[in-house]
């Protein structure tokens, strides 16, 4: 990947790329894997877009469909393991990705959302109209009005403890 490319066309959309990855992990690792192969996959694919809509879609789209992915191969082939030290808190908290508490928790309720109503948050929060979202996902406005509103209805329970 040139580093011109990667300061045109990827550096920009970095903070669209940081929230989607973490939405979807849940350790410094995997988000700095996720963020790679997503980085990657947009170099790759950038033959392929067609310009039929705004780059931050297509970079959206991808960054999207990488993190459902990886997510897919990553409960498929779960592993378990013990280990006799647990990390301490440096090291589970040594980025600032994940160092902010309350932006922490609110990254832990949409976890436990659908994978598909955490892309939706995730872009409503980045502020896209219902339209952009539902290119996007690859739906209609409508349904993703009622979606947001059961979306936030649920993160508010969440956040306030009232389910699990």
């Amino acid at each position: 990947m040139s580093n011109d490319f990667y300061k045109t066309s990827i550096l920009p959309f970095s903070g669209i790329i940081i929230k989607l990855c973490r939405a979807y992990t849940n350790s410094q690792e995997d988000f700095e894997d996720y963020y790679q192969e997503v980085c990657l996959q947009i170099w790759r694919s950038q033959k392929n877009f067609r310009e039929e809509s705004e780059w931050s879609t297509w970079v959206y789209r991808i960054s999207l469909n990488v993190c459902l992915t990886l997510l897919k191969k990553k409960k498929n082939n779960v592993q378990h393991f013990v280990s006799d030290t647990t990390p301490t808190h440096h090291e589970t908290v040594n980025s600032y990705a994940f160092s902010d508490e309350s932006l922490n928790q609110l990254y832990i309720a949409i976890r436990q959302l659908s994978e598909i109503d955490r892309a939706v948050i995730m872009l409503y929060l980045d502020e896209k109209t219902y339209q952009e979202i539902a290119d996007i996902i690859g739906t209609n406005p409508n349904n993703i009005g009622v979606r947001v509103q059961r979306i936030k209805m649920r993160l508010k329970k969440l956040l306030d403890g009232k389910i699990n």
